[in-house]
């Protein structure tokens, strides 16, 4: 469940800015480049946008979701660049905070796992105003619905898991959680399978959106 923490915010936002965990004690292999933590917590956004890791051009933009997968998210928030990237309105903190490098068929590796040991219970303890999360994939998903404790509304699979977004949405006692499918424009195979993500996900994602903005 939900614990209270007593680090400072901004103490935590510059250790990250300066973090090299990956690379001076990394899980397994280290980063295969410098590293460049997008992360963008806040003290007052009562949303939190909880992705995977940062993708090529964040990595070199150092903004996240400025892709075209940050287009859809914000089409399916109903918000425009101005408000999405009001940190003071809205968090955006992924699960991993650099960009992981490339697997040999030129896709995105999982993120980093020693972003979330070492940052996230702080950072969460630290963004008390949180009281809804978009947790987008399935390494997010599984760090905060274990947080919330309700892990085992998560199915098998991601489809299953967004299928049973309404329990997982009225579930637990701390933030409101929304369970996506990455936004990327290589999923819209699957958001043309499951009309109801569009029917009736997004317009409460919408609702809920713009009640804490």
């Amino acid at each position: 469940m939900i614990s209270g923490g007593v680090d400072s915010l901004d103490a935590l936002d510059r250790a990250i800015a300066a973090c090299r965990i990956c690379v001076e004690r990394p899980r397994g292999r280290p980063l295969p480049h410098e590293p460049r933590p997008v992360a963008w917590p806040s003290a007052t956004a009562r949303i939190l946008v909880a992705g995977q890791a940062p993708g090529t051009r964040v990595h070199a933009s150092g903004r996240p979701f400025t892709d075209p997968s940050g287009d859809r998210l914000r089409f399916w928030m109903g918000v425009d660049e101005a408000t999405f990237y009001d940190r003071s309105r809205i968090a955006i903190v992924p699960m991993g905070f650099c960009f992981p490098g490339l697997d040999a068929k030129g896709g995105d590796l999982p993120p980093r796992r020693e972003c979330r040991e070492a940052w996230h219970d702080r950072l969460m303890g630290a963004m008390p105003a949180v009281d809804l999360v978009l947790a987008i994939g399935a390494t997010a998903q599984a760090y905060h619905l274990g947080r919330l404790g309700v892990a085992h509304l998560a199915g098998r699979t991601l489809t299953e898991t967004v299928a049973s977004w309404r329990s997982i949405r009225a579930a637990g006692d701390g933030p409101a959680v929304y369970v996506l499918p990455h936004p990327s424009w290589r999923n819209s195979g699957w958001l043309k399978r499951h009309p109801w993500f569009e029917g009736d996900l997004l317009p409460a994602l919408r609702g809920d959106v713009a009640a804490r903005l």
